[in-house]
């Protein structure tokens, strides 16, 4: 029972995390073609798109808190496994432990931002505090708030789920000698 309930978890997590990758995907998509409306816009008509610098910044934040999730998912996190894989060439066991030990503090690190940001987003949503230029172009904090938060719990959620599975496992690294065919 407990098995088939954790398994439903992590398929959820692994869901939210592909479909959370997918709206990123879609904000990259949508910063391209403002991007590309406001160099049109200046060139053409020597007028820039209202906003476009704060539409940016606003993107960026989205895009690397959406795609968190699944980033985390895949192991495609930036970070030096150099030792990890000299380590477990002789010692997988310990290479393992060190993996989960990693992902642990992945874990409490991701809950911590998700703790933080949690507040803020409510206090956002409540005062509708904004940023950008009044009369000009403004944009509401909450939803860059929210996203954070999301995206870290996700993340959270999916490395406890490492963590308690034991199933990160990175590629092997290929080398030359790896690739010769054997004699």
């Amino acid at each position: 029972m407990l098995k088939s309930a954790f398994a439903g978890l992590s398929r959820g997590a692994n869901m939210l995390a592909i479909a959370t990758n997918a709206l990123g995907t879609l904000v990259v998509l949508a910063l391209v073609v403002v991007l590309n409306v406001d160099v049109v816009a200046r060139g053409l008509f020597s007028a820039p798109l209202k906003g476009a610098y704060e539409i940016v910044q606003f993107s960026v934040v989205l895009i690397v808190f959406l795609q968190l999730p699944d980033v985390v998912r895949v192991d495609r996190l930036t970070r030096s496994d150099g030792f990890l894989t000299v380590i477990g060439n002789k010692r997988p066991g310990v290479a393992a432990n060190m993996r989960r030990i990693i992902n642990a503090v992945s874990a409490i690190f991701m809950a911590l931002i998700a703790y933080i940001t949690y507040p803020e987003f409510l206090h956002m949503w409540d005062t509708q505090d904004y940023f950008g230029v009044p009369g000009l172009f403004t944009l509401p904090w909450w939803p860059v708030k929210l996203v954070i938060t999301v995206g870290t719990a996700l993340s959270c959620l999916i490395f406890v789920i490492k963590v308690i599975s034991a199933q990160d496992r990175p590629q092997l690294v290929r080398t030359p000698e790896h690739d010769e065919p054997q004699q």
